[in-house]
């Protein structure tokens, strides 16, 4: 496999940079969208982010993979489920953000990858190395610490983390691109958020007509900031190493904790403080791992291709020898006691 070129490589890691930095940023958004409550807020980006990947895959005319799903009723099945899991995961997360938590929503991404690990270990019957267990111990022992600091477990933060790990396992089984898969879910998505908007609606209780254009302009962005975020990680996700992605994707929940410390002026006791280094000393022993364990495996490609190249040259130079001699018994004078032709 050849390397890519420094021009996409770049490429990759600018839309890397801006997928995680947009998804980082979010809870700047959601506040702008108040007076509206989280749960119509989230009908909003159902809505509209099926409105916005329609026309994104009108525009690339890609429709061949949706006849096949169609004709796949596991995967479809599965796509109910994503897309359920996914409402929960939006659901809390924009809840939590408008309430004041959001040091534990990013307190959720951070611990995500552990959560991701042990499902793996758990469901999957994958086998880990020492450092991994090392690392989800230290991450179950933060959870332990934030327990304490908060008088209860960080609920949010294991919300977030559960359900985007399960919606991470199950889009593994799914197979889809990003935007494809996007369009999949809020196409299940869709009537049950149209409806409940509908519902507001006929209470007089929706915000979408009755706070203003700009208002209701920025309700129709969330198809926007939902779909666009995924459109630039799938142009990294071609373009860069998935190990170079692992670490991008800690961008997101490092905005959102200084966000929530600087910008929103959350508190972080010393409990929490101790909570969250946990989880760092966590997350940096697992990309410790990852990194030393691609690069063993990268050398032992590159040594395993080097052998095959050098048993490759040997062979075709024995080959050639092999020839030479022939060529030369071929054109030998015939003895007297040499078969006649005939």
């Amino acid at each position: 496999m050849t390397d890519k070129p420094g021009g996409e490589k770049r490429t990759g890691l600018l839309n890397g940079f801006a997928a995680y930095g947009m998804w980082g940023l979010v809870p700047l958004f959601w506040p702008l969208l108040k007076p509206a409550g989280a749960a119509e807020i989230l009908a909003h980006r159902m809505v509209w982010s099926l409105a916005f990947v329609i026309v994104a895959l009108l525009a690339v005319r890609r429709w061949a993979w949706a006849g096949e799903l169609l004709r796949q009723p596991r995967r479809l099945a599965l796509i109910v489920v994503a897309a359920s899991v996914i409402t929960v995961n939006w659901g809390v997360y924009i809840w939590a953000v408008n309430s004041g938590h959001v040091v534990e929503a990013s307190l959720g991404y951070f611990i995500n990858p552990l959560v991701t690990i042990a499902m793996g270990v758990l469901i999957l019957k994958e086998r880990l190395r020492p450092v991994q267990w090392a690392a989800v111990a230290t991450g179950a022992a933060s959870v332990l610490v934030l327990a304490v600091g908060y008088g209860q477990p960080p609920w949010i933060s294991l919300c977030l983390a559960f359900s985007f790990a399960t919606y991470g396992l199950v889009k593994k089984k799914v197979d889809l691109g990003g935007v494809e898969s996007l369009a999949a879910e809020t196409a299940v998505q869709f009537l049950p958020a149209l409806g409940y908007l509908l519902w507001l609606g006929a209470h007089g209780e929706a915000t979408f007509a009755s706070e203003g254009a700009g208002h209701a302009a920025l309700l129709a962005s969330t198809g926007v900031v939902t779909a666009l975020p995924l459109v630039c990680f799938g142009a990294a996700a071609i373009r860069v190493p998935l190990s170079t992605l692992g670490l991008l994707q800690y961008l997101a929940p490092v905005f959102q904790f200084v966000l929530g410390v600087v910008y929103f002026h959350e508190s972080m006791p010393p409990a929490r403080w101790a909570g969250f280094a946990l989880v760092w000393l966590a997350l940096s022993m697992l990309t410790w791992d990852g990194l030393r364990t691609a690069r063993r495996s990268a050398r032992l490609r590159a040594e395993a291709a080097a052998r095959a190249e050098a048993h490759g040259a040997a062979g075709a130079a024995l080959a050639g020898t092999a020839g030479s001699a022939a060529a030369g018994a071929a054109d030998a004078p015939r003895s007297s006691t040499d078969p006649v032709e005939a």
